[in-house]
């Protein structure tokens, strides 16, 4: 008789059972692991550090700040020199032969760094401060020449400057225009929390998202880079691969950030397309591997499977 034809009792009858509660099992599972995970989450988890904004930079680095601030002004930090899509600066965009992708979005942001980081802030604030809004006027009336003049002899008497007890910075004595007012008062509305907000895009919604203005303007200073720098987070210390306090992060990254550390692509002014071109390339072979005559047979050729693979027997 085959055991389909008998009852369960007959057919199990001298099997030794036990007693087993699968839901007990589950809830008893479930509370060890939960309280495994959350204590690796406390005692691994990643810091928190506090955002970086325009205030705590301004608070922490005051000469940093207005060294940045006064390059804005003066049209010569990275955004403002950098080209597409950021401005019309020709042959700043990066290149692979012909194809440059940069010229073909083209300059989405029409950023003017003199006007959108510096002299458009200020002037919101100019109504109620006729020193102020007389600094912004003196210096709009300018020629690009005495501006020009101004901004680079207050820029070279920053490399000597000092901060006082209330954070204020002190420069020697020069020719400097009103670019000394100007940029006093961007360090104190900086530093008072006000430029963070006046930065954002306007674009009607209740709600900003669009950050890209300030991100650009601590961008164009050192102290983001020191920041990461201490974290292990920069792109010599591999740090696309690391999180917050060089953690452990996304580890199947390594094979995008390796060209940055080695020749030539450490040193060239286009590795950011070159090393996409390779990924890409790399990308695209292994999709294609199991149409690519040859490449498709090395593991016939070098069998290295076999070690670790199994026929399965029928029973």
């Amino acid at each position: 008789m085959k055991a389909k034809d008998l009852d369960q009792d007959r057919y199990y009858k001298g099997v030794a059972m036990v007693g087993y509660d699968l839901i007990k099992e589950i809830v008893l599972v479930s509370l060890v692991v939960g309280v495994v995970v959350l204590g690796l989450a406390v005692g691994l988890s990643s810091p928190d550090s506090p955002s970086v904004t325009l205030q705590s930079w301004s608070t922490a680095d005051p000469v940093g700040f207005a060294t940045t601030a006064t390059a804005e002004l003066a049209g010569t930090s990275d955004s403002a020199q950098y080209g597409p899509p950021y401005t019309d600066v020709q042959g700043a965009n990066q290149a692979l032969g012909p194809l440059a992708p940069q010229l073909i979005a083209g300059n989405s942001m029409h950023l003017d760094t003199t006007n959108q980081f510096v002299l458009s802030p200020l002037s919101t604030l100019a109504g109620g401060d006729p020193a102020l809004a007389k600094a912004i006027s003196d210096y709009k009336a300018a020629s690009s020449d005495q501006q020009q003049a101004w901004d680079t002899a207050y820029g070279d008497a920053l490399g000597a400057a000092t901060v006082d007890n209330n954070g204020a910075v002190t420069v020697a004595a020069g020719d400097y225009g009103p670019v000394q007012a100007l940029m006093n008062k961007m360090l104190s509305v900086a530093r008072g929390g006000s430029l963070d907000g006046m930065l954002l895009t306007n674009d009607g919604k209740f709600f900003q998202t669009n950050y890209s203005a300030p991100l650009l303007f601590m961008g164009d200073g050192d102290y983001i880079g020191s920041l990461a720098d201490a974290q292990n987070l920069s792109g010599d210390n591999w740090g696309v691969m690391n999180e917050t306090g060089s953690y452990p992060g996304q580890t199947w990254l390594w094979l995008y950030s390796l060209p940055y550390q080695i020749p030539p692509w450490n040193t060239s002014p286009n590795a950011d397309i070159e090393v996409t071109a390779i990924i890409g390339g790399l990308t695209l072979i292994l999709l294609l591997v199991p149409f690519i005559p040859g490449l498709r047979d090395i593991p016939r050729w070098v069998p290295v499977h076999r070690l670790v693979w199994r026929h399965s027997e029928s029973a």
